[in-house]
């Protein structure tokens, strides 16, 4: 009985231990959440830019190719990933106008604030997320 009567008088004087340490882990807790959730919304939106740089790249140093064949080609594959509001910058243009082995560039970027998840973004508002992709062109004209 004793043992019983000791342990209670223990737990008795500690009953808001644990509210008191969730108050001051929380705030650190959910702000890691974030920031993972942040932070993995950017990488993912980046490898996409990447891959739609490529696409437009490929498709800009086909014969013939203009500039809006290209923004065509990148805003037709992010617009299949659920994004919009990319700006694409191709150089030379037209990309035909590049001689068989020059470099056609294509520039696909977009702002953080326009992909977020998170209503108010703390880490990464105001930046800019960009990708490039260099082909040279393929055919003569």
């Amino acid at each position: 009985m004793r043992v019983v009567k000791s342990s209670r008088l223990r737990r008795a004087g500690r009953r808001g231990t644990t509210l008191v340490e969730f108050a001051v882990v929380a705030p650190v807790f959910f702000l890691l959440v974030m920031g993972m959730i942040e932070f993995g919304r950017a990488m993912m939106v980046a490898a996409l830019l990447a891959n739609a740089a490529q696409q437009g790249a490929r498709a800009g140093s086909l014969n013939g190719a203009q500039s809006s064949n290209v923004t065509n080609v990148v805003n037709a594959y992010l617009t299949d990933a659920n994004l919009s509001g990319a700006t694409t910058t191709v150089t030379p243009n037209p990309p035909s106008s590049a001689s068989p082995g020059q470099d056609v560039t294509v520039t696909v970027s977009i702002g953080y604030s326009q992909i977020t998840w998170l209503p108010a973004p703390k880490f990464l508002s105001g930046k800019t997320l960009s990708a490039t992709s260099i082909m040279q062109r393929e055919t003569g004209q």
